[in-house]
């Protein structure tokens, strides 16, 4: 089971692909088959990942009438292409999967951790209250069912995982540039890793693992000048359950060199913009503040200058 939620990600990426490009379900199809490949090349269920895609799109007409319907003062469109998708393959689960196979419960927490790791700030909140009005017009089937799954962990019990990240900044030909990496969901974001997750740099300070983090996803060389703030959000590992992320991030300066995106799920793209147009960009909320904090530091720093 724990690679079913891998996969319901991988669906929810391609459904998201199809919606922006506007695909068939052939060409749908063949973006799942890519992105199976790439990001979910051993761990992946494909015959149950093909079952929700062409479901789901088979089917998107009369979903898209349940939305409505349930979220009335949202039209279609301007629900977020990611948040969209996601109710897609949560509503196919919760109306036509069979229930011995995916309860109620199930379909309804899984959209709420697709929503909560690839939307924004609100979007579990937003999918939670969508599916479960319809939860509720069903009857709420499996309401008194007792659950086999452990009890939840009480979020100061969680195990925690350290990470570091860093607005990476350089200075060419007079402009400052910041280097960003873009996710499968379309939002520019930072470049950030695990910190001391291998025995032999399990020692290793945050500072270290940032430096060693961006050298490996961006290839730069980066120099840490200052703290910039940090963060805390509760993922969920199918293998090993919730667990507290808690993320530092730094101002950091680098060469202007060509960057190298690391060959890894989740990301797509990596470059250079001057500062001022990457404040322009689509960014998570939790990560604009950060940005726009860096971006003012160097700016009092030009001036200084």
């Amino acid at each position: 089971m724990a690679n079913r939620h891998l996969s319901r990600s991988v669906v929810v990426q391609t459904l998201f692909e199809w919606d922006i490009r506007q695909l068939s379900l052939d060409g749908a199809k063949g973006a799942l088959a890519r992105n199976a490949g790439e990001f979910a090349p051993a761990a992946g269920d494909l015959p149950f990942m093909e079952e929700l895609l062409a479901g789901t799109i088979g089917r998107h007409k009369d979903l898209d009438l349940v939305i409505a319907k349930a979220a009335p003062e949202w039209p279609l469109e301007r629900i977020a292409p990611v948040d969209r998708n996601v109710l897609r393959l949560g509503l196919f689960e919760l109306l036509f999967s069979d229930r011995t196979k995916v309860p109620a419960k199930v379909a309804i927490n899984e959209a709420i951790e697709l929503a909560k790791s690839f939307g924004g700030e609100n979007s579990g909140r937003f999918v939670n209250g969508v599916l479960g009005a319809v939860y509720k017009e069903l009857g709420e089937p499996g309401k008194d069912e007792v659950s086999k799954k452990k009890k939840e962990v009480p979020y100061e019990q969680m195990p925690v995982q350290k990470l570091g990240g860093a607005v990476v900044y350089c200075q060419q030909g007079g402009d400052v540039y910041l280097a960003l990496v873009h996710d499968i969901f379309g939002h520019w974001t930072l470049s950030k890793g695990k910190i001391g997750d291998a025995p032999e740099i399990a020692n290793e300070s945050v500072e270290e693992g940032t430096v060693r983090e961006i050298k490996e996803e961006l290839g730069l060389d980066i120099k840490i000048i200052e703290k910039l703030g940090e963060n805390e959000y509760v993922a969920s590992d199918p293998n090993t359950g919730k667990k507290r992320k808690h993320v530092t991030y730094f101002l950091a300066e680098s060469p202007f060199a060509e960057v190298v995106l690391e060959k890894k799920g989740g990301l797509d793209d990596a470059r250079w913009f001057r500062m001022q147009d990457a404040l322009e960009l689509n960014f998570y909320e939790d990560m604009l503040p950060l940005i726009q904090k860096a971006a003012e530091k160097l700016k009092k720093e030009k001036v200084k200058k």
